[in-house]
C-alpha cells in the first residue's frame, strides 16, 4: 500500500456536488492499494499514521501525532497512485488492486483507522469521482511505502 499523508487545516471531499465527508485540523489520507497488499499492510500502516509526529508542539517542533492532538482523518482511495510512468506518456495502473481486493482491503483500512484513532473517520467512496480540497498545513506531505518498512 502507499499512502500520501497530508497534514490539513481542513479537508473535504464531494461527489457529484455533494459533500461526503469533511474534517478540520487532521490528516487528509490517500491510499493506492496493490494485489501484493494484506491486512498486516493496513494493520502496520495504520499504527505508523496514528503515531506519526507530525503536528507542532508548543515550541512548533513537530512533535504531535493526530491522536495526540485528537485530530481528525479523511481517507480516500486513489488507484493512480500506482500508476507507472516507465513507457510513454500514458500511465499503466497494472500494479493497481481490482476492485474485488482493494475494496475489501480499504474497508479494512477505515476499520483499523478508526480503531487506532478511537473515533470514526471521514472516507470518500471507492472507485467514484470525487473532488477533494484541502488546505494543506506547512505544507507538509510524507509518503509511506508498506513495503519499505525493513
Amino acid at each position: 500500500m502507499i499512502v500520501v499523508i497530508q497534514r490539513v487545516t481542513e479537508a473535504s471531499v464531494k461527489i457529484e456536488g455533494k459533500v461526503k465527508s469533511e474534517i478540520g485540523v487532521g490528516l487528509l489520507i490517500l491510499v493506492g492499494i496493490e494485489d501484493a497488499d494484506a491486512a498486516e499492510d493496513v494493520s502496520w500502516l495504520s499504527k505508523k499514521i496514528v503515531n506519526l509526529r507530525i503536528f507542532p508542539d508548543k515550541n512548533q517542533v513537530m512533535n504531535k501525532s493526530v491522536t495526540d492532538i485528537a485530530g481528525e482523518v479523511l481517507l480516500i482511495s486513489q488507484f493512480t497512485l500506482h500508476a507507472s510512468t516507465k513507457k510513454g506518456n500514458r500511465p499503466s495502473y497494472i500494479k493497481a488492486a481490482r476492485p474485488e481486493v482493494a475494496i475489501p482491503l480499504y474497508e479494512n483500512f477505515i476499520q483499523t483507522l478508526e480503531s487506532e484513532l478511537g473515533k470514526l473517520i471521514g472516507t470518500g467512496e471507492f472507485g467514484a469521482d470525487m473532488k477533494v480540497s484541502l488546505i494543506n498545513d506547512g505544507p507538509v506531505t510524507i509518503l509511506i511505502d508498506s513495503k519499505d518498512r525493513k
